[in-house]
């Protein structure tokens, strides 16, 4: 089982959220979205199973840099848009084997341990 944490490490919610994986044990190995970027079928992945209103960072610059036309735009868009700025991506985004399991970290312990021993979903 590989499980991977994408991020960038001075964002407070990985912390957080390494932090909580390394209370609890769980092995990870942390990838940081400034120097390996996710491919676009990655993203289109994450998109197709969180939807592209769940991934969106919001609270980034980059995001208040797109401008009013970004309400517009469908998943498609967002998937290129999110592929060439990862900064748009809200962290952590947490993935097992290659499937998504959480974006952000917002559950309480119960549903982030059933996300993580929950079986891979292809």
């Amino acid at each position: 089982m590989s499980l991977l944490v994408h991020g960038i490490p001075s964002c407070g919610t990985v912390k957080k959220a390494r932090a909580w994986l390394d209370e609890h044990g769980v092995a990870y190995t942390f990838v940081d979205l400034r120097e390996s970027p996710p491919s676009a079928s990655i993203v289109a992945t994450w998109v197709k199973h969180f939807g592209d209103k769940a991934l969106r960072n919001t609270s980034g610059g980059s995001y208040r840099a797109l401008g009013p036309e970004k309400d517009g735009w469908n998943s498609a868009q967002w998937s290129r848009a999110f592929a060439a700025d990862p900064m748009l991506i809200k962290r952590p985004v947490v993935t097992r084997d290659g499937s998504p399991l959480i974006v952000g970290w917002n559950l309480d312990d119960e549903e982030i341990l059933a996300r993580l021993s929950a079986p891979a979903a292809r």
